[in-house]
C-alpha cells in the first residue's frame, strides 16, 4: 500500500505541480532579469533534482530498472527507432511552421522567444548540459514511468500513451498554447518505441537530439520566420527589436523537468 501511495504522489507531482511549478515562476518579466545561462543551469539542476526522486521512486517501489524502459535493444533497432524518431519530429515541427504561417497554429509565446540561446556560450550550455538533461530526465520521467503507471491505472496502453503525452504537454505550460501542443505530440511520438519495444533509450537520444538541434540552430530560423510572417505596422518596429534579441529554450529553462 505503501508503494503504491508513493508512487501515485509522483504520478500527482508531474501531472499537477510541475505544470504549476512551471506556469507560475516562469514569467516574461521575470525571465529577462535573470540571464539566460543562469536559468538554463537552474533548469538543469531542477531537472536532476526531479529525476533523482523519480529514480528514487523507481528504486524503492518498482521490481527493476526494466520496468521503466531502461532495457537494451540491438544497436541496430536502436539506431532505426533514433533516426525515425528525430525525421518524423522534424517533418512535423515542419508543418507546424507552415501552419503558423497561414495562421492555422496558435503563434509561439514570447517566454519561447525569451529563453533561445543567442551567444556561443549560451548554445554550448544549452546543447552540452540543457538538452541531455531534458532527454535523460524527462524521458525517463514521461515515457519511462508515467506512461506504465497510467497505463496500469486506465487499463489501457493506449490510453496510457495519451494520458502521459497530455501530462507532458501540461509540463510545457509556461510555453502557451503552441507550446503546449507541440510537447504533447513530440511526447507522443517519443512514447511509440517504448509502446513497441518497451526500451526508453531511443526516446532519451531522439529528444536530445531534437533539442540540441533548435536550441543551437532550427529555433531561432523557425521564430525569425513566424516574425517575418506577421503583419508589421510602424508600432511594431520597436517591439519586434526587443522580441528578438532574446529567444526560445525548447522545454526547459525554468525549472520543471520538462521541459524540448
Amino acid at each position: 500500500m505503501l508503494s503504491n501511495l508513493v508512487r501515485a504522489l509522483l504520478v500527482l507531482l508531474l501531472v499537477a505541480g510541475v505544470p504549476a511549478l512551471s506556469y507560475f515562476t516562469a514569467r516574461p518579466s521575470r525571465i529577462r532579469l535573470i540571464p539566460r545561462s543562469a536559468l538554463y543551469l537552474s533548469a538543469v539542476l531542477s531537472q536532476w533534482l526531479l529525476g533523482a526522486l523519480g529514480g528514487l521512486v523507481i528504486w524503492a517501489t518498482l521490481p527493476g530498472p526494466s520496468s521503466v524502459g531502461l532495457r537494451a535493444i540491438p544497436p541496430g533497432s536502436f539506431f532505426s527507432w533514433t533516426v525515425l524518431l528525430i525525421l518524423v519530429s522534424f517533418a512535423g515541427i515542419a508543418v507546424m511552421a507552415w501552419l503558423e504561417h497561414v495562421g492555422w497554429w496558435p503563434q509561439e509565446s514570447e517566454i519561447t522567444r525569451l529563453l533561445l540561446p543567442e551567444t556561443l556560450r549560451e548554445k554550448l550550455l544549452a546543447v552540452l548540459l540543457v538538452a541531455p538533461s531534458a532527454g535523460i530526465c524527462e524521458e525517463l520521467l514521461y515515457r519511462g514511468y508515467l506512461l506504465p503507471q497510467f497505463s496500469q491505472y486506465l487499463s489501457s496502453t493506449t490510453w496510457g500513451w495519451v494520458a502521459s503525452s497530455a501530462a507532458f504537454g501540461l509540463a510545457h505550460s509556461y510555453q502557451g498554447v503552441s507550446g503546449m501542443l507541440q510537447a504533447a505530440l513530440l511526447g507522443a511520438l517519443l512514447a511509440y518505441p517504448m509502446v513497441r519495444t518497451g526500451s526508453v533509450y531511443p526516446a532519451m537520444a531522439a529528444h536530445f537530439l531534437i533539442d540540441a538541434l533548435l536550441l543551437a540552430w532550427l529555433g531561432r530560423k523557425l521564430l525569425r520566420a513566424g516574425k517575418e510572417s506577421e503583419p508589421r505596422t510602424a508600432g511594431d518596429e520597436g517591439r519586434s527589436s526587443v522580441g528578438t534579441t532574446s529567444g526560445l529554450g525548447e522545454q526547459d529553462g525554468t525549472g520543471s523537468c520538462g521541459q524540448d
